[in-house]
């Protein structure tokens, strides 16, 4: 139990190394929100997450635009930019794990992704991918026409509004006065990520002979189940077991009692982290508006 305290340390600084980055996507539209403000943004929305999957990213964005007067619909571009970056990062750590791992991600690839694009006869299925390309076309199609004809409602006003602040948000990666740290606090993100993972490896006896490249592994499968399912919750820790299990480690109990271990220190730190954010974000912010009521010169 006591490794508890490295993987909650882990991950409380890979979730502060995210408030980071995603404060430093707002600098380049005139903003500079507090790090404590961001970084409890944040939190609390990790663990709105866990009940409402995806209300946790607008309400991070309302929490900002409350305590630091920065407009919620801009915000919603940085995250839109945060989210591709993190797709971007899952990418490379699947090409580092093919490097790496390849023998393991051949198995995972016959057994979980060619069943998706086949049909029942174990053939390609390529009106799948056909279909799928055509909703896209259609949807932006459509988009196209409504913004055109109907652009003088109020709705389709507001609508445009919102998806120029999510462009706005977007091409503000390109205006970053620091690139560089930009780059060093996503690798800071994923390394954290994997280390969790692997120190998550010895609560377990069967599982401690498990590597960082292990981890590696584990880490994209893992990943990909925090996608399938709100909050991760069966998807992560069944794609962990199926993972493990092709080091030889028997999926029941060692496999399973993994996964669920691993994704349970992760809902743990989100409740744990975000009701102290929850509790601190009003505190932190009347201290600091006496402090700056007191300071001389100080103007409502």
């Amino acid at each position: 139990y006591w490794l508890l305290i490295p993987v909650f340390s882990l991950l409380l600084l890979s979730h502060w190394f995210r408030a980071l980055r995603w404060r430093q996507l707002m600098q380049p539209m005139g903003y500079n929100p507090s790090r404590l403000n961001t970084f409890f943004a944040v939190m609390i929305g990790y663990f709105v997450n866990l009940g409402a999957p995806r209300l946790g990213e607008v309400v991070k964005c309302t929490i900002l635009a409350r305590y630091e007067k920065v407009p919620a619909q801009k915000l919603v571009g940085t995250i839109v930019a945060e989210r591709a970056f993190d797709v971007i990062c899952l990418m490379l750590v699947f090409g580092l794990t093919f490097v790496f791992q390849f023998d393991i991600v051949s198995s995972l690839v016959h057994t979980y992704i060619y069943p998706l694009f086949q049909n029942k006869n174990g053939q390609p299925a390529f009106h799948k991918v056909i279909i799928l390309v055509a909703i896209v076309i259609i949807f932006f199609v459509g988009l196209k026409i409504i913004f055109s004809r109907f652009g003088h409602i109020n709705l389709v006003q507001k609508f445009k509004e919102i998806l120029t602040g999510v462009w706005h948000g977007l091409i503000s990666v390109r205006a970053l006065k620091n690139k560089p740290m930009f780059f060093v606090y996503t690798i800071a993100i994923w390394f954290l990520y994997l280390l969790s993972t692997w120190c998550g490896f010895y609560a377990i006896e069967e599982t401690s002979r498990l590597t960082l490249a292990d981890a590696l592994t584990v880490l994209a499968m893992g990943s990909v189940g925090m996608i399938l399912s709100p909050g991760g919750i069966g998807a992560y820790a069944l794609l962990v077991m199926e993972t493990v299990a092709l080091y030889n480690i028997p999926k029941e109990p060692y496999g399973q009692a993994l996964g669920w271990l691993l994704w349970f220190g992760q809902f743990l730190s989100f409740i744990a982290f975000g009701v102290i954010s929850f509790i601190l974000l009003p505190r932190v912010n009347r201290v600091n508006k006496k402090t700056d009521e007191t300071t001389p010169g100080y103007s409502a």
